[in-house]
């Protein structure tokens, strides 16, 4: 079995055991994923969601958050960790979306990845949940999974995983593929305990590498 022919098995059993995966970030908005997933740097989801919650009721808008205090975004959002970096970049976010992008957030891979605090990863779950463009969000979970399945071998780095997996995985899998490789790697394919590979539907075709 090829790695593409490995993939494509494990994208059509994913999918019946996770029909209704998503994004678990809650937002209404483009502006609104940038900065939870932001927040969610080396934090929960689910911390993520109460946070924005309390900073949407102070700084409802782009605007809003634009001309707020730095300080004052950190005091909201410091539950999240790294608050000072995180909300400087969230203002200083809010503020090219407002002065460049007349607060719309950009359907563009490059124009999203300019904006201060969007990495790759980032700016491949915008394109991929907001737009519904191609894209390939390389998270803590998808690289774990991608290297036990034998999808990719031993690379840890998210851009080179990414380039990867564009190889194999067909355009318009690929953002629903991260999402379910999310629901995966929580329930089964773990990472603080050994994953439960007696119960995995990817048991026979999984090279269960480094387990």
């Amino acid at each position: 079995m090829t790695k593409k022919q490995r993939a494509l098995e494990i994208i059509e059993r994913l999918k019946k055991k996770y029909p209704d995966s998503a994004c678990t970030l809650d937002y209404d908005q483009a502006w609104k994923l940038l900065v939870s997933v932001r927040l969610a740097a080396q934090c929960t989801d689910a911390r993520v969601n109460v946070v924005v919650e309390e900073l949407y009721k102070v700084f409802p808008d782009i605007n809003a958050l634009a001309e707020a205090p730095v300080e004052e975004i950190e005091r909201i959002v410091h539950p999240c960790g790294l608050g000072n970096s995180k909300a400087r970049d969230i203002s200083a976010c809010m503020k090219t979306l407002r002065d460049e992008y007349g607060g719309r957030v950009p359907e563009d891979f490059d124009r999203l990845l300019a904006l201060p605090g969007v990495g790759r990863k980032s700016a491949n779950l915008i394109m991929g949940d907001v737009f519904g463009n191609p894209a390939i969000v390389t998270d803590t979970h998808c690289i774990r999974l991608v290297n036990r399945m034998g999808l990719v071998d031993g690379i840890k780095e998210p851009a080179k995983v990414e380039k990867e997996l564009w190889k194999i995985i067909p355009p318009e899998e690929g953002s629903d593929f991260c999402h379910r490789l999310v629901d995966h790697g929580r329930a089964v394919c773990t990472a603080r305990t050994h994953p439960y590979c007696d119960r995995c539907c990817l048991q026979d075709v999984c090279k269960k590498a480094g387990v």
